[in-house]
């Protein structure tokens, strides 16, 4: 239950973020306003590790493939797109793309086994609700 609170929150903080940072985009420019955005999620991570006392930072090295390391570089393309999109098509529009996206490649890592993931076996039940995403998308922006 736990989980799916988190995954909802995540939903949530996702979307207002977005807002956020196309709004100081607005103010700045696009590599500034990323910038940001990193620097103070690094800065209150570095904060929050500090005070929980946890392993050795340095500890992420010992992660078994290092192209796992490029998260945050992965991070800093998503803030871009993020803006964006948001900028060019409005948060609940960009969101429902952002989505739709999330699911089928996230579907299609699980389907084979990408990154270290439980591989799972493809249902075409998942491509018809992928699809009815797609036909949701369409009748809300109509």
């Amino acid at each position: 239950m736990s989980s799916i609170l988190f995954a909802l929150l995540a939903g949530l903080l996702m979307s207002v973020q977005g807002v956020f940072n196309t709004r100081v985009m607005d103010s700045s420019n696009m590599w500034a306003t990323n910038s940001w955005v990193h620097l103070t999620a690094f800065a209150v991570s570095i904060g929050v590790w500090f005070f929980a006392g946890q392993d050795n930072l340095l500890s992420v090295f010992n992660v078994s493939n290092k192209i796992y390391l490029f998260g945050g570089v992965i991070g800093a393309f998503i803030t871009f797109t993020v803006i964006h999109g948001i900028s060019g098509l409005g948060p609940a529009y960009a969101t429902m793309l952002i989505l739709l996206a999330q699911i089928v490649v996230s579907y299609l890592i699980e389907v084979f086994g990408l990154f270290g993931t439980e591989k799972v076996s493809f249902e075409w039940i998942k491509l018809i609700g992928a699809a009815m995403m797609v036909g949701g998308i369409i009748i809300f922006n109509k």
